[in-house]
């Protein structure tokens, strides 16, 4: 069945959402329309695709029992020189994205890993490009704020092309299942096939 790439995390809304993957385009950031703008819980993981089923319930789990919280974005900072990175603050929501972060982690869990750095939640503007057009998206949003109540959180899939599709929605405090991303859509549909035995 081979491995999936996936990712979890919090999506930016309307129109903060748009709004920021159109700047980090106009930065230079040829990524950014890969990558819907989002505040990370789990990175980047490759798994093997027979693990879906499990990573879903658990996911699934982690929700129910989680409440929605407030989340508020202001200014911008920068992991550089460590890594280059430039990101909007998430300066309301943090604890709250923590200890999700760390419940999805579980080391018990379907998706335990380890990270590279401490966690830090934060929302990515631009990543990888120029100095100088680093320095812009840092000056440019340095005023920026948004304000949204998370309601839940979502699961990702990297396809072979470098997008990130999501692949399914958990709301919090509801049903146990998880709510598909598009039902009956392709990704779905496709999803469900990669891991529906033969």
């Amino acid at each position: 069945m081979g491995t999936v790439t996936l990712g979890v995390s919090i999506a930016v809304p309307e129109p903060y959402g748009s709004q920021l993957q159109q700047l980090r385009a106009g930065f230079g950031d040829a990524a950014a329309h890969g990558i819907p703008t989002h505040v990370t819980l789990v990175p980047p993981t490759e798994v093997e695709a027979d693990r879906l089923p499990a990573i879903r319930a658990h996911l699934a789990a982690v929700a129910a029992a989680f409440h929605a919280f407030g989340m508020r974005l202001a200014g911008t900072g920068t992991f550089r020189p460590l890594s280059p990175v430039v990101f909007v603050q998430v300066v309301e929501g943090a604890p709250g994205c923590t200890r999700l972060q760390s419940e999805v982690r579980d080391p018990q869990g379907p998706l335990s890993r380890e990270l590279a750095f401490p966690y830090h939640p934060h929302v990515t503007v631009a990543h990888g490009i120029s100095e100088e057009a680093m320095d812009l998206a840092y000056s440019t949003l340095a005023e920026y704020a948004a304000e949204w109540v998370c309601e839940g959180f979502a699961l990702y899939e990297q396809g072979s092309d470098g997008v990130w599709r999501k692949l399914r929605e958990y709301p919090f405090g509801t049903v146990p299942t998880g709510v598909p991303a598009q039902p009956g859509s392709r990704t779905d549909t496709a999803a469900e096939a990669a891991v529906r035995p033969s």
